[in-house]
């Protein structure tokens, strides 16, 4: 038995609601450094205030995905519950984070935004495998895709589209410009219709349907958990140990104290890992925690070698998204203090920097990545991708005037187009439809913990060696994409 074909207003409805999400995101990346330099922090404490967005979605994904892949409320289904869910909150923290009194405030709304967009994003991945059959996967993530561009775009002009509607643009240190809080609240509603449409206008195949597809593919036992119960404690206790050792460094070698985070990490799921397997061991391989670590430590070979790709990849998006905006405003406009109209200027710039490369992405998505991936195949036309980007940032050493950064975002955009569609197109394709919410969750890890490592590192190795020098994590995230386009090498997508 197979899934029906969609149709393209099928695949239109199916991703829609990502358009909103996206616009979610977009404001909270082009605008999040702004709003926290604003409201008087330090560039070096950046990493630091972004640590919310990254250590959320480490959290949430994975519950979100357990969670859904075992959901159905009658009408509302499986996945949906958690788009609309997500949304409501979304619009809500978007109303209400341009109010944010003081820094400390702002940083909080930021933790809870980033919380909602993520209930609401995860389970679209998997969305996209439940509704499609194998053979419509590569289109289905591409409409994905365009919308995120779209999305995106929409989000990222905000700002510069009311300034020229005469908006306010300027803002005395400790408060936000007009042109952002508008923005905000403009985006909140925007993404709200956007996830209601798709809720609306999509009906989800029922458990015993998606069974039934699945026919001999579907599991008749968690193997993943007995595999759990039958395993020792070293990988557990080294875990821990390396926790530890993190935690030590920052002494040795005076790292910034965010880097405790990366400790405590390392020894929470050393220590989760240990409490799943003896839940495994005593019988209760349905509890959730025994399920997520049992998956993770049982992930497909093919997913393993894409999350390093993954990893790599989003540290160099983080990079760009936390420093774009004071690297602009520094090295272009000569304003790196927030209390500098140059710096309003740059920031806004940066904006239409960011619509630019979410509009490549849009387009790519649709023409330029199917092209390549029927000629290439997908392995080969993501390596290309990646070092599309890597250029894109790279450029940033050679551009002496800011309107021609519109080149390196075209790369970068291409980039964007890539780590959207072509990961998930080979994952959908090779994983069990029963656990594709948890696998989509777990693999979505490898996108936020090198944001995580970017949030809490970074800041240490620009202050040892590039002090006052953003401009240089442009060549770490240039750097990263290399290294991403190689690890993609060993990817065998068949």
């Amino acid at each position: 038995m197979e899934k029906p074909r969609q149709g393209f207003w099928g695949l239109w409805n199916i991703s829609f609601g990502f358009f909103g999400i996206q616009i979610g995101f977009a404001l909270q990346n082009a605008n999040m450094s702004r709003v926290f330099q604003s409201l008087g922090a330090e560039i070096d404490n950046l990493p630091a205030l972004w640590i919310a967005a990254p250590l959320t979605g480490l959290l949430v994904q994975p519950i979100i995905g357990h969670l859904s892949d075992r959901t159905w409320l009658g009408r509302l289904g499986r996945r949906r519950p958690y788009f609309l869910t997500g949304a409501i909150l979304a619009a809500l923290s978007l109303f209400f984070m341009p109010l944010a009194p003081a820094l400390l405030a702002a940083a909080v709304m930021l933790w809870v935004l980033d919380a909602s967009l993520n209930i609401s994003m995860e389970p679209f991945r998997a969305f996209v495998g439940d509704m499609l059959r194998k053979d419509q996967h590569s289109a289905g993530y591409a409409v994905q895709t365009a919308f995120i561009g779209a999305g995106a775009v929409a989000g990222s002009i905000f700002p510069w589209a009311l300034e020229h509607l005469g908006v306010s643009n300027d803002a005395p240190l400790g408060s936000i410009p007009d042109t952002v809080t508008y923005a905000f609240w403009f985006g909140g509603g925007a993404l709200f219709l956007a996830v209601l449409w798709t809720v609306l206008t999509t009906r989800e195949f029922s458990p015993q349907q998606l069974a039934a597809f699945e026919g001999a593919r579907a599991e008749a036992a968690d193997d993943a958990v007995h595999a759990l119960a039958a395993r020792g404690p070293l990988a557990s206790i080294v875990w821990i140990a390396a926790g530890a050792i993190v935690a030590l460094a920052v002494g040795w070698f005076d790292l910034e104290k965010e880097v405790y985070l990366l400790g405590a990490l390392l020894a929470a799921y050393g220590i989760a890992s240990l409490i799943a397997a003896r839940l495994a061991r005593a019988g209760r391989g349905t509890n959730m925690l025994a399920s997520i670590v049992g998956d993770f430590a049982g992930m497909p070979a093919l997913m393993k070698r894409l999350a390093v790709v993954q990893f790599f990849s989003w540290s160099a998006l983080f990079i760009m998204w936390i420093n774009t905006t004071p690297v602009v405003a520094g090295a272009f406009y000569g304003a790196p203090d927030a209390a500098d109209p140059g710096y309003q200027e740059g920031a806004n710039w940066v904006g239409v920097l960011f619509t630019v490369y979410n509009g490549v992405a849009a387009i790519a998505a649709l023409t330029l990545l199917p092209l390549l991936a029927s000629r290439f195949g997908k392995v080969r036309t993501h390596i290309i991708g990646l070092l599309c980007g890597a250029a894109g940032f790279a450029s940033f050493f050679v551009i002496r005037d800011p309107h021609w950064l519109i080149a390196s975002e075209i790369g970068i955009g291409i980039a964007w187009a890539s780590i959207l569609a072509m990961p998930y197109a080979i994952l959908a394709s090779n994983l069990p439809q029963a656990k594709l919410g948890i696998f989509m969750g777990l693999f979505n890890v490898f996108v936020v913990v090198p944001q995580l490592l970017v949030a809490t590192v970074m800041g240490s190795i620009m202050k040892a060696f590039f002090p006052g020098q953003p401009i240089w994590t442009m060549a770490f995230a240039a750097g990263t994409l290399c290294i991403a386009a190689v690890a993609m090498m060993r990817v065998n997508e068949s």
